[in-house]
């Protein structure tokens, strides 16, 4: 039988829990971001073990609420609102075993919770944790990367990276690519042909690199080769900071076909003999194409002797109108594309 809200074994309780938070106020200034989850976590385990001793239909957690408010009113984390999310929060991960998972704890709070909004499989949510924490993504940036299924096209490529790389560089190497590119944020019809894409993908050369990832410094657009007595432009030259080597982007805006593997696989060569330097590792290409058949992309790359990738790329609408108005500034993408 449920026992009323104001009877001594909840006031005993909820003396017990606001000493808790103000154990956890002592140690707040070592780690923020940690000893708000470990307070989290106590909050959740505490009312989803004691609601039961509480009549739910009371408000339990209103309750709760408004008397930890009370008692800390400096605190934000104790709305009705935000102590449901506890309780969801919690309930999810202790399903999954006794804390949270640790990619995932690191993370700032408004992060996991929308992990578990969003997702309901910890292997996925463990990934976008990995990837935010690699990519510094802001919550907003994370938001578009699930709504845009990041963890179906991360690495997904078609590529000849482990026949041409050296292990670890091939596998970090195929990490940074995907498979299909979303350019939805050109505001392109799906008829645009290429240097109209191109031309738009550099007015929104911010944003274009955040759909490329971490990593990725722009060195130039039509860069000019001269090779014997001709003349040849790459349509868009990157150096990554990771990779230490220079990335080829070609762009086509018609379906793949395997003669443009071997034109890529010409300029990696010329851009080997003249801008790579000793210490550089080989250049690597991304072939972006509107449509690729897989087994003529397989063929065409076969024997193929210089790293490349080859991703199909969309113009269809995919991250929603409010949240392109919230990605970062020119500054932010700019702080993480060196790391300090």
């Amino acid at each position: 039988m449920s026992k009323p809200l104001m009877d001594k074994a909840y006031k005993d309780w909820l003396l017990a829990l606001k000493n808790k938070v103000q154990q956890a106020q002592l140690k707040a200034a070592a780690s923020v971001n940690s000893i708000l989850i470990e307070i989290y976590w106590d909050l959740g385990k505490e009312i989803t073990s004691r609601e039961k001793d509480f009549n739910y239909g009371e408000n339990f957690i209103g309750k709760v609420a408004a008397d930890l408010k009370h008692a800390f009113p400096e605190i934000k984390g104790f709305s009705r609102r935000n102590l449901y999310a506890i309780r969801q929060w919690y309930l999810f991960f202790s399903s999954h075993g006794e804390v949270v998972h640790q990619p995932v704890a690191q993370l700032p709070w408004r992060h996991q919770l929308l992990l578990i909004q969003k997702i309901k499989d910890l292997k996925i949510i463990l990934l976008y944790a990995n990837a935010t924490h690699k990519n510094n993504w802001s919550r907003d940036t994370l938001e578009a990367n699930i709504k845009s299924d990041y963890h179906l096209r991360a690495g997904n490529a078609d590529h000849n990276f482990h026949h041409t790389l050296p292990k670890p560089l091939s596998d970090l190497a195929l990490e940074t690519i995907k498979d299909p590119y979303h350019f939805d944020f050109l505001g392109l019809e799906n008829d645009a042909q290429e240097r109209e894409i191109e031309n738009v993908l550099i007015k929104k050369i911010t944003t274009f690199m955040l759909e490329l990832g971490k990593g990725f410094a722009f060195v130039g657009r039509q860069y000019k080769l001269e090779i014997s007595e001709s003349d040849y432009y790459l349509d868009l030259l990157f150096y990554h900071l990771h990779l230490r080597c220079f990335v080829v982007v070609e762009l086509k805006a018609g379906k793949f076909k395997p003669e443009y593997a071997g034109k890529l696989n010409f300029y990696l060569s010329a851009v080997d003999t003249q801008l790579k330097h000793s210490l550089d590792n080989p250049s690597i290409g991304i072939l972006l194409c509107r449509s690729k058949d897989k087994i003529e992309v397989e063929y065409a790359l076969r024997d193929v002797n210089k790293p490349m990738g080859i991703s199909a790329f969309e113009l269809s609408q995919i991250i929603p109108d409010n949240l392109k108005t919230q990605l970062p500034t020119v500054e932010e993408v700019e702080d993480k594309l060196i790391d300090k």
